[in-house]
């Protein structure tokens, strides 16, 4: 049995009110919904001249999920050139990442500064 068509062909008279006093239902085209990917952001690890290396690679390790290799190279960068990239997150798991190395660098009295900048 086939189903009723809730909206009428194009260029036909618009139906009339319903036996229960309704109107007909007419359906809107679908239409695509773009949506756009998220913004990227990327946490910056900045340099002091209290901060131990090995702290700064056992975080990069820690909380960024570095190899060893990887970890010493970007302790380097930060130390030489003053600021390393970490990693580039979504807006919420980099602010998450940001406030997990200041508890860290606080619970074992470092000043270690981790920042986030838009990518």
């Amino acid at each position: 049995m086939p189903f009723p068509l809730l909206s009428t062909p194009p260029g036909s008279p618009a139906p009339g009110p319903l036996p229960d006093g309704g109107d007909a239902a007419t359906v809107a085209e679908r239409q695509d919904q773009r949506t756009e990917p998220p913004r990227l952001y990327q946490v910056v690890m900045l340099n002091d001249d209290y901060t131990p290396m090995e702290f700064v690679v056992m975080v990069l390790q820690e909380y960024f999920r570095h190899d060893l290799d990887s970890a010493t190279l970007i302790m380097l960068k930060i130390h030489h050139e003053g600021r390393g990239v970490c990693g580039v997150y979504t807006q919420d798991v980099a602010a998450t990442k940001v406030e997990l190395v200041a508890a860290a660098a606080q619970r074992d009295g470092h000043p270690l500064q981790c920042v986030m900048e838009a990518a």
